[in-house]
């Protein structure tokens, strides 16, 4: 769908979502927790998963999204998932959502996945977490018809995280933008898919990096749904992924208004690329985040 038709087909832009950032309620207390997703430091939760959440909650993160789920094991970073929830605890920190593997599942059966899924839901519910996250599908997967295979098993994934009293959602990439002879993944997730069963989880730098939208434009054709944001910046040469501020993204711009957009959780995110490591990353986006954004949130 080209971005005329789709701003057409999803209204006139609201109020809300046009309206510049400055005119939203800035608290002084931060609504929402500040997140990050551990994929951005998997190097060092594979080293020592309970320094490196130490070192994060010192900087500043207080909630955050899992990756790397074991669920022949039910272990999350080689701990037990109900050990792992004890770590947390003592460190007096949440997870609320979990980027869970399914892509492997795309072409199994129904009855494969539901077992995937069971095993997804006792982890999240040990966690207490709210959110169980389709993170993306492999290079080879991306087709039309798999997206279409894709979107189906979504909304049966809902249905059953959502029986058991947890949300779900997907999260995109830009691969989804990419035209197929006028056809692209992303309008037929967001067509086909139930917005009762699938949340959306936005990521921002892909957004931005490959379609032809504003996250507020996205919002506004589909307010409320995306609950989870990603946060990251774009390196100013390579368009790779960079530390907060050091990028072109203006997040004082594009940022939309979150209780237009549903949200509930959000998670700053850097894949790679990092200016020194992993950890020095962390915690320049963290110091950024808290001085530019969060007053924004």
């Amino acid at each position: 769908m080209n971005r005329r038709k789709f701003i057409t087909n999803s209204g006139i832009l609201g109020i809300a979502t046009i309206l510049p950032l400055s005119s939203f309620s800035m608290l002084k207390n931060p609504k929402y927790k500040m997140g990050y997703q551990l994929f951005s430091i998997r190097d060092e939760m594979a080293k020592d998963p309970i320094k490196t959440l130490q070192y994060l909650k010192k900087v500043g993160y207080e909630d955050f999204e899992v990756y790397g789920f074991d669920a022949i094991k039910g272990m999350y970073y080689g701990y037990k998932s109900s050990d792992f929830k004890n770590i947390l605890d003592d460190l007096n920190i949440s997870v609320s959502s979990g980027h869970y593997g399914f892509s492997s599942y795309l072409e199994k059966s129904d009855d494969q996945l539901k077992r995937f899924v069971d095993q997804c839901i006792k982890g999240a519910k040990t966690l207490n977490s709210k959110y169980i996250t389709w993170p993306w599908i492999a290079p080879e997967q991306r087709t039309i018809d798999n997206f279409k295979l894709m979107s189906n098993k979504l909304n049966l994934i809902g249905e059953q995280v959502k029986d058991a009293d947890l949300g779900f959602a997907y999260h995109n990439h830009g691969f989804e933008f990419e035209d197929h002879d006028g056809k692209n993944g992303f309008d037929i997730i967001i067509n086909e898919t139930e917005s009762s069963l699938v949340k959306l989880q936005m990521d921002m730098y892909w957004v931005h990096h490959s379609s032809n939208f504003t996250p507020k434009e996205l919002i506004e054709a589909q307010p409320g749904r995306y609950v989870m944001w990603h946060v990251k910046d774009m390196d100013k040469h390579t368009r790779d992924y960079t530390e907060l501020g050091n990028g072109t993204i203006n997040y004082h711009e594009i940022l939309p208004n979150p209780a237009h957009s549903g949200l509930e959780f959000y998670y700053i995110e850097q894949g790679g690329n990092f200016t020194d490591n992993s950890k020095k990353s962390a915690a320049d986006s963290a110091q950024y985040f808290k001085r530019n954004l969060q007053k924004y949130l």
